[in-house]
């Protein structure tokens, strides 16, 4: 049987594995699905249908899988997923999808989340992401992989933050992000790219620079983005042993709907 302290609340029809740990005075509604060796804490209210994973630990107080905050919202059956081995602090708030994009709110595999974050309706959050505390996202924003959020960040909704990007302490956001580039600042500005966090995944020296060089092509040549994207597949087919760093920050731009920070 699943560990739950007896002040806790488990709605019928929960689905807990029985490994699971339920803390005092936690909620845990109908529709929610808890996966193996999960650890929910003290006060923490999970609804909706929401479905989460294995090995994940949820601190006191959060609030998670509640309905959308948008208007719009009329009580459809949307959901709210997460992964394996996330870290979620305390008074976090995830919220379940909507039916004007894919009905599902979702957080991969591996991600460290502090305290005060937001996870609004339809987001989709990747793997191995850091959010410090107090970062929020608004609806329908996309988070790649080992994407790091500083403090106080604030993302506008359908922006894109590519993989390996970092938005630094109050960072306010309302364009999209390329993979590997830090930003900063109110209104956001680019700073370089993230080379020390790519040191700590284990890219090269020789990758790194490669990506220093596309990084200059797209904010030092004084091109236009045209130009830039351009430019980015003639390094891309000149350097094949850095093709595929340099092909992501390539297909980012060309998938951009919002335009980039630039």
């Amino acid at each position: 049987m699943a560990k739950i302290h007896p002040t806790a609340i488990v709605e019928p029809g929960a689905e807990l594995h029985p490994t699971v740990e339920i803390g005092p005075y936690s909620i845990i509604g109908p529709d929610v699905t808890i996966g193996a060796r999960t650890r929910i804490g003290a006060h923490v209210v999970i609804d909706g249908k929401t479905t989460i994973g294995e090995d994940n630990v949820f601190y006191q107080f959060s609030s998670i899988g509640a309905a959308p905050q948008d208007k719009k919202y009329a009580g459809e059956p949307t959901g709210l997923q997460i992964g394996d081995r996330n870290t979620i602090r305390e008074f976090c708030t995830f919220n379940r999808g909507t039916t004007q994009d894919r009905g599902l709110t979702r957080l991969g595999n591996d991600n460290w989340i502090m305290a005060y974050v937001h996870l609004a309706h339809d987001c989709v959050v990747g793997n191995h992401t850091i959010f410090a505390n107090n970062a929020q996202l608004a609806g329908h924003v996309q988070v790649d992989d080992w994407a790091i959020l500083g403090g106080h960040s604030g993302v506008h909704q359908f922006c894109k933050i590519g993989a390996h990007a970092m938005l630094g302490m109050f960072t306010s956001l309302t364009q999209d992000v390329p993979p590997y580039v830090i930003l900063n600042g109110n209104p956001a500005a680019a700073h370089g790219i993230n080379s020390e966090g790519l040191k700590r995944r284990g890219f090269s020296k020789e990758a790194i620079q490669a990506l220093r060089h596309a990084y200059k092509l797209l904010y030092k040549s004084g091109y236009t983005l045209e130009e830039s994207k351009a430019a980015l597949m003639t390094e891309e087919q000149s350097q094949p042993e850095h093709a595929s760093h340099i092909r992501l920050l390539r297909e980012f731009l060309e998938a951009s709907t919002r335009g980039i920070v630039r």
